[in-house]
């Protein structure tokens, strides 16, 4: 890893993923990084005020000030205000979790969701992290939205990541991650048991007007043993129809106006749009 740059946002994208923080030889060890440049990183970012240490010189923490933007950044771009009633509505005519993932160049991540649960066993995942897109259900929705080689050139850039991170109906190879995916075009919307978390199902829709690139994908997830796959089934058309109503109010976000018309303008003046190769 090199540049100042690229070491620091290193260093803050590991930190994300480590709630009690790491040591200053951790994080070193972890990013191969000298210890003496993480070292003047960490104090930099300590200054700057997104990185802290606790007890006085043991653990560096992120504080949550990347959380502050964050949040910031989503109530300015009008995706919450948009999909949320939606999300609730989707929440509570389920009884599971439902979310939304949003396309950003060639990341999927999860913003938005309404846990519809009351009682029992309960999906509930953290917001913000990145879909998984050879496993998960929101994933393969997307992909399946794109040609054959985007999807596989996406497949393989992103990777199949660790069987052990995973769970045991995972597609073990890219060709069974794009069979999975050819399938969901064919249904129009994905179905997945044990493929992201052993004892999670899920189904996904992507958000698009017809024949044009998806700007989004919405979730329905739940425990296995509940959410079996004739239930998601039955809940197939209102996933679909919520995923219409959902592409319909896009407009008034300037995230999806901004994310919808530079792919459109990639189509009409044939560059390539920007989640592609």
């Amino acid at each position: 890893m090199n540049g100042v740059l690229e070491r620091t946002l290193g260093i803050l994208e590991l930190l994300s993923q480590q709630g009690e923080g790491m040591e200053l030889a951790a994080i070193a060890d972890r990013l191969n990084i000298p210890r003496s440049a993480v070292h003047r990183l960490l104090a930099d970012l300590v200054r700057l005020g997104y990185v802290r240490q606790a007890r006085g010189h043991g653990d560096y923490l992120l504080t949550t000030k990347l959380v502050s933007m964050g949040l910031s950044y989503l109530g300015n771009s009008g995706i919450v205000d948009i999909a949320q009633p939606l999300l609730n509505r989707l929440a509570e005519v389920s009884g599971e979790l439902a979310r939304l993932s949003v396309i950003d160049g060639e990341r999927l991540t999860w913003v938005a969701r309404a846990q519809g649960a009351r009682q029992g066993l309960r999906y509930d995942p953290d917001m913000g992290s990145d879909a998984r897109l050879s496993c998960s259900s929101s994933g393969w929705a997307w992909l399946s939205t794109l040609s054959d080689d985007d999807a596989l050139a996406l497949l393989a850039r992103q990777g199949l990541g660790l069987p052990e991170q995973f769970g045991p109906n995972a597609p073990p190879t890219l060709q069974a991650a794009m069979e999975a995916v050819r399938e969901t075009r064919e249904r129009g919307y994905s179905l997945t048991v044990d493929t992201y978390t052993l004892g999670l199902s899920a189904i996904s829709a992507p958000v698009r007007f017809t024949g044009q690139p998806a700007i989004g994908v919405l979730t329905i997830a739940g425990p296995t043993v509940r959410f079996t796959t004739e239930r998601m089934q039955a809940l197939a058309p209102e996933l679909l129809s919520t995923a219409q109503q959902l592409a319909a109010a896009s407009g008034a976000s300037p995230f999806f106006n901004l994310t919808a018309g530079a792919a459109t303008s990639s189509q009409v003046t044939g560059r390539q749009p920007i989640y592609a190769p």
